[in-house]
């Protein structure tokens, strides 16, 4: 068992690197609630950006996209990606909205509109979704890094990773979480960037490589349309409604701002789509002349055969840090949810200070991060982690059309919010168990039973002269007075 130096080094210097950001800007920057929940709503248009496309751009979107290239996709795996680039295409129109509601949580705003049990219920869906992918990405964490060290135990490297996670999350909050980040995404892109045209060269240029390949690797849309555009639709339901991505455009220093970032990670992502696509592409054409080289380990077999010992560090490393980048959003939006939401929608009537909030969010930080360790670390972890993409679809299929219509749709009436998230929730589960998955996908059927129920309720209350619900915006005066007191220290 080897240890791989050089991306180790990387690695370790990025971890300590997050360590010191989190303790600066705990020190410096986090002065009251606002600051450590959504960065005190002053990022601009390149951290916002980079940051909605670090959460999105992960193991899966690199190894696993050159994965699918050299497997049965081909061309068409750049798609894996791309669909996610041009899934935050409508989410500019919403992006300004979202800004827009000065809101911390998906449960506040519709908590706003359709009341107390809507927004109980959304809260409750999106804390147990995070919980379980915190729970797996502290794993995966823990899992690179012992492919890193073999020597050192996995339960070791997972305690280690678990550590790191929660003290750079707690210390600095969102604004540690988006510089790391930045940092993490800069990484990826220039590591990839630098390393395929390198490979390419090396291998004899793209023309020899393309030459040794047969057709339909080199089929655009092989997956077909149908997956194309579900795949879009997918991305769309879940960006939409997904606690990470809104946190995101909530950080953002005005509606301009998060409208602009979304465009702008759509081009960032869609750069992202080539680099492991074409890598995983040489890796099949010049297999015979690669040893070992399989579809799992494509991306790391052909670079390490043909670019220099850097390079090939770099990108280990760049998709390392990206696995451990996970974790702190989902650790700290579902922190965030339990204080936001849960402790006010479940009986929490002590108004709690600045200081206060901030301490408990922390600890809640903690809190998470230990039990999602300890599951691993117990091994019952394996009942969790399956649960995973059954979680990601069932936070977002409910909800859906509450809080996306219910942004656009002024006149929507309270019962509408309510049933569609019932109606939502009970479509993904049937179509989850007993539909034709391989047709549609559960999340996109449950959203668009979402968002049916939430017409057919609107349509019939509408003739009965049911008034619309409140606003989902402040009123001038409600947000003057929270931009005053967002502005006090603690």
């Amino acid at each position: 068992m080897q240890i791989q130096v050089l991306p180790l080094i990387i690695v370790v210097a990025y971890l300590v690197g997050m360590l010191v950001v989190g303790f600066i800007v705990s020190k410096l920057k986090i002065k009251n609630s606002k600051d450590y929940l959504v960065a005190g709503r002053r990022m601009g248009l390149f951290m916002v950006a980079f940051s909605l496309s670090a959460n999105n751009i992960g193991g899966g979107c690199t190894t696993g996209v050159a994965t699918k290239a050299f497997g049965d996709w081909g061309l068409s795996a750049m798609w894996y990606v791309l669909a996610c680039s041009v899934a935050m295409i409508p989410l500019a129109y919403f992006a300004p909205k979202i800004r827009k509601t000065m809101a911390i949580t998906i449960p506040e705003v519709v908590g706003r509109r359709f009341g107390k049990l809507s927004s109980n219920f959304t809260a409750v869906l999106s804390v147990f979704s995070l919980f379980c992918l915190t729970s797996s990405q502290i794993l995966a964490s823990g899992s690179v890094i012992n492919a890193l060290i073999p020597s050192i135990p996995l339960n070791v490297c997972l305690v280690f990773a678990g550590i790191v996670i929660i003290l750079y999350t707690t210390f600095g909050g969102m604004i540690a979480d988006q510089i790391s980040d930045l940092v993490q995404f800069i990484i990826i892109l220039v590591g990839l960037a630098i390393a395929t045209p390198i490979v390419l060269h090396n291998a004899g240029g793209w023309e020899a490589i393309s030459a040794k390949l047969p057709d339909v690797k080199l089929d655009f849309t092989a997956i077909g349309w149908a997956s194309i555009i579900g795949y879009i639709f997918q991305y769309i339901c879940t960006f939409l409604v997904g606690p990470e991505m809104v946190t995101r455009f909530e950080t953002a220093k005005d509606e301009k701002t998060a409208r602009n970032a979304s465009l702008l990670s759509a081009v960032l992502m869609a750069a992202m789509s080539v680099f492991p696509t074409l890598l995983g592409l040489a890796a099949f054409a010049l297999q015979d002349q690669i040893p070992g080289v399989n579809a799992s380990n494509a991306m790391m077999a052909v670079t390490g055969h043909y670019a220099p010992g850097i390079i090939t560090g770099l990108v280990s490393a760049a998709i390392i840090c990206a696995t451990m980048s996970s974790a702190d959003s989902n650790l700290l939006c579902m922190s965030t949810m339990i204080m936001n939401d849960l402790y006010k929608g479940f009986g929490g009537k002590k108004e709690l200070s600045e200081k206060q909030i901030i301490f408990w969010t922390r600890f809640c930080n903690v809190i998470g991060a230990l039990i999602a360790m300890a599951i691993q670390l117990l091994g019952i972890a394996s009942s969790i982690i399956s649960l995973n993409t059954f979680a990601f679809g069932i936070r977002c299929a409910g909800p859906f059309a509450a809080y996306a219509l219910g942004l656009v749709v002024p006149k929507a009436t309270k019962h509408s919010g309510l049933i569609s998230i019932v109606a939502g929730t009970l479509g993904f589960l049937g179509w989850h168990f007993w539909g034709p998955s391989q047709y549609l996908m559960p999340v996109v059927f449950g959203c668009l039973v979402s968002v049916v129920a939430f017409f057919i309720v609107n349509l019939i209350e509408w003739k009965m002269g049911v008034p619309p619900a409140p606003s989902a915006y402040l009123t001038p005066e409600e947000e003057a007075a929270l931009i005053e007191k967002e502005k006090q220290p603690m």
